[in-house]
């Protein structure tokens, strides 16, 4: 039989670089993402061509139009070579965003080049996923006790009830201690890190440099860990893959970071200010004691990563009311999909499971969050939201929901601050005997001096 020849975009089809677009980040998507993705879905159906940051970019709006570009790894390439524009020399020489799509590592890998570093990674988080070894027991333990610890300084600074910032005084430290173990940091991580990779997320002017900065950083580890191997996910993974060099290991603990810090730690506040704010279906599922159902209610209405990581079309195709063609970008919009679930899940002709458990906080297809990464993912998010609610006998945010200020870049949507007043339980951690104290505090002056 013969073959059919591949289908191509007909000529009269606009082409993406021809349109005119209005530019995606504006003081309206700051204030309000969601009306803005719903405009765009009113003009121009599930998929929209728009603007980020002087670049013309397909964002896919409509959750079924997101599976597929998630699930076909065939047509939708991760590999940023695959990009035209890029390819021919269009882009800006200084356009923010390509600095981190430049770091060659899992996320930006297709097939059997992805499955070959995801297999490595799987291996090396495999003895932190289960409770009874060592290694999982201890990563347990500890992110407990630095959620305790970090209660316990609050109370140590302002008393058994008080005023705090939950970013700055307890999610981001928390998650830069967390990090520092579980990668086997022999010190503290670097001042800047943090703030680093939010540059990079974010795009803004210095997400070069910032890049650049955390590369080294991470590669340096790499290095002491093969002088010094210790029981890490460093070192696990150079056992999994003995033939990766400092660089590449590097790279890989560069995105892990990443997904560690920014993004889980984003599922926490998330979590948190759903609960706040007062989410009915979060907060039920809270006093029912089922913690995961509340993270993943939090995750539906307001996903820690609000437009993924960018793919690039491997040959035309038709997705929504527009040809893609070969080369072209697409922005997959969880932020925007689940609108779609949320309308489907207020049907009473549909189970609130249905929509719930379709959420895309964690990625979806070929390459979504590794089975052991998402497992340690939601054990860090749900002890660190169970424990502030252990401790805290009240809790109320001191700024209008509508008046917290937001990092509303082109990836992430995440609270730059959570402020609330607090009261603490009766048996809430007053004096914290951690060893960890002085780092603690370390990381409580950096955050708010940053944050």
């Amino acid at each position: 039989m013969e073959a059919q020849p591949p289908t191509t975009a007909p000529a009269d089809s606009p082409d993406l670089a021809s349109l005119p677009v209005q530019p995606l980040l504006t003081a309206e998507f700051d204030a309000d993402p969601g009306a803005v993705y719903r405009r765009l879905r009113r003009t121009y159906g599930p998929v929209a061509p728009v603007g980020l940051l002087g670049v013309p970019v397909w964002l896919v709006l409509g959750y079924r139009e997101v599976l597929e570009v998630l699930r076909n790894e065939g047509q939708w390439r991760r590999d940023v070579r695959y990009w035209r524009a890029r390819a021919q020399g269009r882009l800006p020489a200084d356009w923010p965003l390509l600095a981190g799509y430049e770091v060659r590592q899992t996320m930006f890998m297709d097939e059997e080049e992805h499955q070959t570093a995801r297999r490595t990674l799987h291996t090396a988080l495999r003895p932190f996923q289960d409770a009874e070894t060592p290694e999982g027991w201890e990563l347990r333990s500890a992110v407990s006790r630095y959620a305790d610890d970090l209660v316990a300084l609050l109370a140590a600074e302002s008393g058994p009830s008080g005023f705090a910032d939950l970013g700055a005084q307890y999610t981001r430290p928390l998650l830069l201690l967390v990090t520092a173990k579980l990668f086997g940091c022999p010190v503290g991580l670097g001042d800047a890190l943090v703030m680093d990779l939010w540059r990079m997320l974010d795009g803004g002017p210095d997400a070069g440099p910032a890049t650049a900065r955390a590369l080294a950083a991470f590669t340096r580890l790499a290095t002491h860990r093969r002088a010094l191997p210790g029981d890490d996910l460093t070192s696990y993974m150079l056992l999994a893959d003995p033939g990766l060099t400092d660089e590449q290991l590097g790279r890989e603990l560069f995105m892990n970071a990443v997904y560690l810090n920014d993004i889980t730690g984003n599922m926490v506040l998330n979590t948190l200010l759903e609960v706040l704010r007062g989410n009915a279906t979060v907060r039920r599922s809270l006093s029912a004691g089922q913690l995961g159902e509340t993270v993943d209610r939090a995750a539906l209405a307001n996903p820690p990563v609000a437009n993924m990581c960018f793919r690039f079309a491997a040959r035309d195709v038709r997705l929504g009311d527009f040809w893609i063609r070969r080369g072209d970008i697409v922005s997959p919009s969880a932020a925007a999909a689940h609108q779609d679930l949320l309308a489907i899940g207020s049907s009473p002709l549909v189970g609130s499971a249905v929509s719930t458990h379709a959420h895309l906080g964690w990625g979806g297809g070929p390459h979504q969050c590794p089975g052991a990464a998402r497992e340690l993912g939601t054990l860090i998010v749900t002890t660190a939201v169970g424990r502030i609610f252990d401790h805290f006998a009240g809790a109320e945010l001191t700024l209008p929901p509508d008046q917290l200020p937001w990092r509303s870049g082109p990836v992430v949507r995440g609270l730059r601050v959570l402020p609330v007043r607090y009261e603490l339980t009766p048996a809430a951690p007053v004096n914290s005997g951690s060893q960890a104290k002085g780092l603690l505090a370390a990381l409580r002056r950096l955050m708010l001096r940053t944050g």
